[in-house]
């Protein structure tokens, strides 16, 4: 997968950061001089190299994967899950605010915004961590001046080495999943997105009761990411009542029918989700022993 901009033609460089101060979140940009620029810069092509280090290539972003803490991930920048981090991306005429950092503790995320010789658009963003700070601490920092040790009297700031993500005007490219999670509000978002997911799940498996998996999605975050990845799928709609039943008794899931429909036994909500969402499966390497397990993450064999 290539990069929707030439990192090597850069003609503009905008600095920002997300703040939230008990009132909601925001963006504002913040001037930088041309050292801070080119560092930002060099961020950037470190974020886009460590990905290209991934021998497996990228992979969709899935919500309901279990994901390390390093992984090329994508996830087009139309998708509703991107709805966060595309808002930032698209805005126009961010406020200046210069004074931004003057409250460390509100800022949770910064940010940069490129444009290359096409006027293409590229952000880059990481989660606030170790840049919140080194907040002054008199007596404690020091640093060599002109052959002499002096006190630090002022509020420091520390650039991470990379961003956590990068987006260009087709995908989020994503290298720590839980800083996309963290600044797209992912997982609000997935709790909030329940009703629409099931319904359009209902639309298509009509043969499945569904009031109970509804209920207990609205308040386990992990089912309702299970919902998610679900609707995605475009195989979604041909699943097979009889093939999903026969899964289900063989991956130790409880259902019954009823009046033609499929209905999920009390506490084999998570695991029934599991096997809509192909994670749940039973093998047998030892005969007259099968073995069940879930798939933490999922990637098609070609």
């Amino acid at each position: 997968m290539k990069l929707a901009f030439d990192l090597n033609q850069v003609t503009l460089v905008e600095f920002g950061v997300g703040r939230d101060d008990g009132n909601g979140q925001t963006f504002v940009a913040v001037p930088v001089d041309g050292k801070v620029q080119t560092a930002l810069r060099e961020m950037t092509q470190a974020t886009w190299q460590a990905m290209q280090q991934d021998e497996d290539g990228p992979t969709k972003y899935e919500p309901s994967d279990k994901h390390g803490s390093v992984a090329w991930l994508y996830l087009p920048l139309a998708d509703d899950m991107a709805a966060g981090v595309r808002d930032l991306h698209q805005a126009v005429n961010l406020p200046m605010d210069a004074a931004a950092l003057t409250s460390p503790a509100d800022v949770f995320c910064y940010f940069v915004r490129l444009t290359d010789n096409q006027q293409r658009k590229l952000t880059a963003l990481r989660r606030a961590t170790q840049f919140k700070g080194i907040v002054k601490n008199r007596g404690r920092l020091i640093r060599l001046l002109d052959d002499t040790l002096h006190i630090v009297e002022d509020t420091l700031f520390k650039l991470d080495s990379d961003f956590d993500l990068l987006i260009d005007n087709q995908n989020v490219h994503i290298l720590r999943p839980s800083g996309f999670e963290f600044a797209g509000k992912l997982q609000q978002a997935i709790l909030d997105a329940v009703p629409g997911n099931m319904a359009a799940i209902k639309a298509e498996l009509t043969f499945i009761e569904f009031d109970r998996i509804e209920q207990y999605s609205a308040k386990h975050p992990r089912a309702a990411r299970y919902l998610a990845s679900i609707r995605g799928q475009e195989e979604m709609k041909n699943i097979d009542k009889a093939a999903l039943k026969k899964l289900c008794k063989s991956t130790g899931v409880d259902v019954s029918e009823l009046k033609g429909k499929v209905i999920i036994s009390d506490g084999h909500e998570m695991a029934f989700l599991q096997v809509l969402d192909r994670r749940r499966y039973q093998l047998e390497l030892v005969k007259d022993k099968p073995e069940k397990f879930v798939a933490a993450s999922r990637k098609p064999i070609k």
